[in-house]
């Protein structure tokens, strides 16, 4: 549970908490739990009913009072200021983020405090209200002057506006801010902490620690962009708009969109509530990676399954690095044999490019691995220690197939962020739709997208941003200097296969499975380099490189001519202030 912010003695708030935490909160002496996020708002959200019971249990009272993120009306500050005349203190509300209920707060006392001493309590504890202020103003008896009205619709208005500040958020801010320092860059971005993803799979083998792969957010967003702490909640593309969680909205001379992808873990039923327990694990989620490793220890006899889901999937070769690594250590500890490991996967082949197929099922065999195609996982009952999978045969045809189990890592299906799928800006499968060499909306001239949302058909990895991000970048600037896109993306994506403890297969490729080596060495081999680059190099080039924009290696193709623009679309007609 991330830590709780308090307004006032009487209320605090805090981001999504899940039926585990109300012990915690308990503990912590809070009474009384609201919850301000309206059931199946997100992929990754408990029930009301779910909360309440578990609040109930730890001795909490608990209050439901859902609000549509973005549309708080009279009526839900009014329900707000009333329960909380009503109920016992210390209380504490939550949404996805926190702002929905900091904002029910401020409207709630606007009518008794100052508009700017709401403001500044707010952003104390971490939530920038000031898309608040005309709705302050108007319950405030006194008006507040005009020139910090003015001030604060300036500063709803931005040169490049970025949506996410995971790897790709942060290396295109950087890459930007490298080009022109001047550009007035504000970052969307609700997490408080960064994570080095592809170092998930390091925890679960006991290679790396948790700390190795996290760092606060504010170490991470260059510090000459603003860091907006909020949620996006949609898109008004043909106004140049993005509209948040509080009801903000703000404009943007171009937009690019990279917040990532959701993993859907209810598609499977019965996995939200195993998860981390009767052996069933994930290295796809870090407070999980560790459990990986604790099972990979204790398992001395039984069955281990590995599951991959249908792609498109961030970093395919996770599912099989946490084979090999948990198969490598079970054979170094002399249990290998009595261990039936399986590798259950969706698809019809091992890896998406065929080079990197043959000396990925030389391990396949060396470590006695049962391989199945076109199993995909369903269903999981841990109590009982069953899992249960839709297998396809070659004609189509579908059965379901048990299994037992006693340990099962599970790679859960992914998608895009719901505000993304579900918007104008997303292809049929929802997807941020991008044409492929330019990482440029077709539809929307000033939107870009890079990174896992995005519907160009590179892999997922963090190794892609590298190469898209002075993509991006260089075309961003085009657009806001009137010119079209000249910089190419060539599909790059890099998975470091790591096979056994000291031995890695760098595989690097771009679209349509052609191989792009970095390094003048046989990429399809096994090496003791490539795994030193993974487990001593990568963390450091990571956060000190990528996210600081020194783009190592990553030079982008540009043509020496412009794109045809006869049908440009036309960039935002607003000139941003540009405020350092």
């Amino acid at each position: 549970m991330e830590a709780t912010k308090q307004l006032t003695p009487f209320l605090s708030v805090i981001g999504q908490i899940q039926p585990k935490d109300m012990t915690s909160v308990a503990a912590a002496g809070f009474l009384t739990v609201i919850n301000n996020r309206p059931d199946q708002e997100g992929e990754d959200q408990p029930s009301s009913a779910e909360i309440a019971e578990a609040a109930q249990a730890a001795g909490l009272q608990y209050h439901y009072l859902p609000v549509i993120a973005g549309q708080i009306s009279d009526q839900n500050v009014a329900d707000f200021a009333q329960l909380l005349a009503q109920v016992k203190g210390p209380v504490l509300a939550f949404c996805r983020t926190g702002t929905r209920s900091s904002s029910l707060w401020a409207l709630s006392e606007a009518h008794r405090l100052d508009s700017q001493r709401v403001l500044d309590t707010a952003k104390a504890a971490g939530y920038d209200l000031a898309g608040l202020l005309p709705r302050l103003q108007q319950r405030w008896s006194e008006q507040v002057c005009v020139p910090n009205a003015t001030q604060t619709a300036q500063s709803n208005r931005y040169d490049v506006l970025v949506v996410g500040a995971g790897a790709a958020g942060c290396a295109v801010t950087a890459s930007l801010l490298k080009r022109d320092a001047s550009l007035r860059i504000g970052v969307i971005e609700p997490s408080e902490q960064h994570y080095y993803q592809p170092g998930w799979t390091m925890v679960g083998a006991g290679v790396f620690t948790r700390s190795q792969t996290e760092r606060p957010m504010v170490q991470c967003i260059p510090k000459a962009a603003q860091w907006i702490r909020a949620a996006v909640t949609g898109f008004l593309p043909e106004q140049n708009t993005v509209v948040l969680e509080d009801g903000r909205q703000l404009a943007y001379r171009s937009l690019i969109v990279c917040p990532g992808l959701k993993l859907h873990w209810d598609a499977i039923k019965g996995l939200r509530e195993t998860l981390g327990k009767n052996g069933v694990t994930s290295n796809y989620v870090l407070e999980l990676a560790p459990y990986t490793w604790q099972l990979v220890q204790n398992l001395r006899k039984g069955r281990a399954i590995f599951t991959q889901p249908p792609m498109p999937i961030k970093c395919a070769g996770a599912p099989q690095k946490a084979l090999y690594m948990s198969a490598d250590w079970w054979q170094k500890e002399g249990v290998l044999s009595q261990i039936e490991t399986e590798f259950c996967t969706a698809g019809g082949v091992l890896f998406g490019v065929a080079d990197f197929v043959p000396p990925l099922m030389k391990y396949i065999e060396k470590y006695q691995v049962q391989l199945n195609f076109q199993q995909n996982l369903v269903e999981v009952d841990g109590e009982a220690g069953k899992a249960w999978f839709e297998v396809t045969d070659a004609e189509g045809n579908q059965q379901r197939i048990e299994k037992s189990f006693d340990f099962l890592h599970v790679v859960p299906p992914q998608r895009a962020p719901r505000f993304v799928r579900e918007s104008v800006l997303a292809n049929a499968e929802g997807w941020l739709e991008v044409d492929h060499d330019t990482l440029r909306h077709p539809r929307f001239g000033t939107v870009f997208s890079l990174g896992d949302v995005c519907s160009a058909p590179n892999a997922k990895t963090a190794a892609a941003v590298r190469k898209q991000a002075p993509v991006v970048a260089e075309n961003v600037l085009a657009v806001l200097a009137g010119r079209g896109p000249r910089a190419m993306y060539d599909g790059y994506g890099a998975c470091p296969l790591v096979v056994e403890r000291g031995k890695t297969i760098l595989a690097e490729f771009g679209y349509g499975g052609k191989l792009l080596p970095t390094f003048p060495l046989d990429p399809l081999v096994a090496r003791r380099l490539a795994w030193i680059l993974k487990a001593r190099w990568m963390p450091t080039i990571y956060f000190d490189m990528l996210l600081k924009g020194r783009e190592w290696l990553a030079k982008p193709t540009i043509l020496d001519h412009e794109p045809h623009a006869a049908n440009e679309p036309a960039a935002c007609d607003f000139e941003a202030d540009k405020h350092k």
